[in-house]
Formats: structure tokens, sequence, C-alpha cells
């Protein structure tokens, strides 16, 4: 999990593919369909809530290329294989994927993925001139030439608390863990394959102790597993997915539970949880980002991926990319530059402002970032957790 330093200098190098050149680059483009196209597009990470008004928009605007949109929900565990069967029948019924890093990193190891950035450079934007920097890196090493990112947070870890029941905020891990020591099954959080604050609560935690080696969950995590197991003494359950920890925190089983930008926001604008629940990092704190992406399997045919191309570059427009503020879910959520929330729906911006946090823009600045683990090894790390520190809950 290489460590970076906001700044392209750091994010540019490696980016074999992405930015398009102007020469050469109009020989690619591929004709646009004599017929308006139907599109079936899959979402398994929940990207729809935050692009799917701006996909409807730009059928809506473009009846001579889209006769229909079709959306479908599915569970990310099982794209893979479903896409797989579909690509060795020949029967690609899925046109547009809109997915996260996981789901993404499995296709382009198992070849699932058009490489659209270096078969169609001159029908997308320059990847470097438009991305934020941490949205940059995360689709140098998630996306590569295949995944168009979407939206992006920071992301987390982030700790949510009741302030009526915890009245001083702990600084480092092992406050943290002697607050859990004094007040026994009143923190929790969720099961990280299940749960997006989970997984960046799992891979933040060996930078907060310092690990030997925060990319290797294997052999470089001592200090990460043995806390974890500490820790889980005080914990009799783990929620199955971050809706119901809310849910648990919101009714006030829970005083403290980890958390990430977004999903503190959005869950104390839908009223899930109360409006004066605190947030907290400790020391040693580094982001680890998230970002959605949009993928087209092999199999599709030319004519829909000329369309899914424009519909590409649409949703990287900072007028589409401001709808991704959305209320708070993936926050900040616009990927590119200049996507600012003064340009968002005016329901998003009242939400921001009634619920967002003014500390969010103060430590995306100053804290460092880290790149998630590659999936093979997240894979480890989740299997460990489940087998070492899951299991022994008492409920």
């Amino acid at each position: 999990m290489q460590e970076f330093a906001i700044g392209r200098r750091h994010v540019l190098a490696g980016l074999s593919g992405l930015a398009a050149t102007a020469t050469g680059a109009r020989a690619q483009d591929l004709p646009l369909p004599s017929r308006p196209v139907a599109l079936n597009i899959m979402d398994v990470a929940g990207n729809l809530q935050l692009t799917q008004e701006s996909i409807t928009r730009f059928a809506t605007q473009n009846p001579q290329l889209v006769s229909r949109v079709s959306f479908q929900r599915a569970p990310s565990p099982e794209l893979p294989s479903k896409l797989r069967a579909q690509q060795a029948a020949n029967r690609v019924d899925i046109d547009l994927v809109l997915t996260g890093p996981g789901a993404m990193s499995d296709g382009i190891g198992m070849g699932l993925w058009i490489d659209v950035w270096k078969r169609h450079p001159g029908q997308l934007p320059d990847a470097a001139s438009i991305y934020h920097e941490g949205a940059l890196m995360m689709q140098r090493n998630f996306g590569r030439d295949q995944g168009v990112a979407v939206v992006y947070s920071p992301s987390g870890p982030i700790f949510e608390y009741a302030p009526a029941r915890l009245h001083t905020v702990p600084k480092t891990a092992a406050e943290l863990l002697a607050w859990a020591k004094a007040n026994p099954n009143r923190m929790t959080y969720a099961r990280p394959v299940n749960s997006g604050p989970g997984w960046t609560f799992l891979m933040g935690m060996p930078y907060i102790l310092g690990d030997r080696d925060p990319k290797d969950p294997v052999n470089g995590w001592d200090k990460t597993w043995a806390w974890l197991a500490e820790l889980g003494q005080n914990i009799d359950h783990y929620p199955g997915g971050t809706a119901a920890m809310m849910k648990e925190f919101g009714d006030g089983n829970r005083d403290l539970i980890v958390s990430t930008c977004g999903w503190d926001i959005n869950p104390r604008a839908l009223g899930i949880v109360p409006k004066d629940a605190g947030v907290f990092v400790l020391e040693g704190t580094r982001w680890v980002p998230d970002t959605q992406f949009m993928a087209i399997p092999k199999g599709v045919p030319d004519d829909k991926v000329a369309v899914l191309l424009r519909l590409m570059s649409f949703l990287l427009q900072p007028e589409q990319q401001a709808a991704t503020y959305d209320r708070g879910y993936f926050y900040p959520g616009p990927a590119v530059r200049g996507a600012t929330l003064a340009m968002a729906p005016a329901e998003s911006q009242a939400v921001i402002r009634e619920f967002g946090r003014p500390e969010y823009d103060r430590l995306i600045a100053e804290l460092p970032f880290a790149e998630p683990l590659t999936p093979d090894r997240l894979i480890l790390a989740f299997r460990r957790w489940d087998e070492q520190i899951g299991a022994k809950a008492t409920r």
C-alpha cells in the first residue's frame, strides 16, 4: 500500500495509455450507430445513487443515440463469474458496469474489460488534465487502461461517536483501546468484507499502529492483528454491513463506531443517525481512498461502445460530476477538478451545508494518503479477519 503525497508529480508517473494525445487519436474513433441503441447498465457499487439522473439526462438529450436505458443492481462478488460465462458463450448482455476497485481489479485480472483508454483515446478526456490527484492515483492503480473513474472520496478511516455518552475523545490507538475496555460492547464496526468503513478501518490501522509493512496483511501486520484481537474482547457483535451498524448507533446501542466521510454525512441527513454525532481521527491516520469506475465488458458491440464512450465523457463533465455531491453519500463525490459544490443541485448544497463538516476540508488537505491493498492481498486480509477476529464475537 504505497503512501503518496498529494501533488501532480507523484501521480503522473506510470500513466501509460491514460493521457490522450491529439496526434492520431481520431483515427481510432468508432463511428456512431445509424439508429439508437438500448443500453443495459449494471451497478455493483451503489453508484446509481450518484449517477443515474445524469445517465438518464444523457439518454434524453441524445435520442438519436439511445433508445432506452435499463438499470440492474447486483452484489459485486457475483459479477466477474457472470460476465466470464456470458463472454464464453458469446452472449454479453451487460453493456456498462459501475463498480468499485474490487470487481474492477478482478475483471482486469480475468481479462473482462475493454482497454478503453488505449483503444479509444480520442473519445475520452485527458485523464491527467481532469482528475483530482487522488482520483488520478486510483485511476492509475485500479482503473488502469480499462476502467474510467467516475466518483471519488478520500473515505476514511474516521470514528463517529455520541457526544452525550463519549465525553473525552481518544487521540491515539492506545487511548481508543483503553476506552473500549472501560466501556465494553459500546463500540463496534461492521464486517470488513461487507462494509466500506470496515475495510477502510482494516487497511488504515497498520499505518496508525506503525506496523512493519502496511501493504502486507500476512507478514507485516503483527501489531494490527494483535490490536484488533484485543479490541475484539470488548466487542460482542460485528454487524454484517454498514447500514446495520448505523442503525445500532442511531438507536443508541453503540456509543462509538468506525465510519467514513460519506457514511457520516448521509445517515445523519437521512435521520438514521443523530445530527449531533461527532467525528475524530487518530494520530497517524492516513486516508484510504475509495473510487468507483465505469467499465465496458469485452463482447459489447462497437456501435454500443461508441455511445458508451460518449456517455462516459458526458459523466466526466463538471456539471454532471457536481451532481455526485448527492446527499453526502460518497463525499465529496466528484472525481474531476472544477466540479464545485456551488454547481451541485440545490438539495445537495443544502444537505452539505447542514450536515457536512468544515474539518473535512482541513483533514483532506493535511493528512497523507495511502493506496488500498491490491485485491489479492485484501482478500487475504478479509479471510484472516473472518477467521481470527470476526469468528470470536460472542453473539
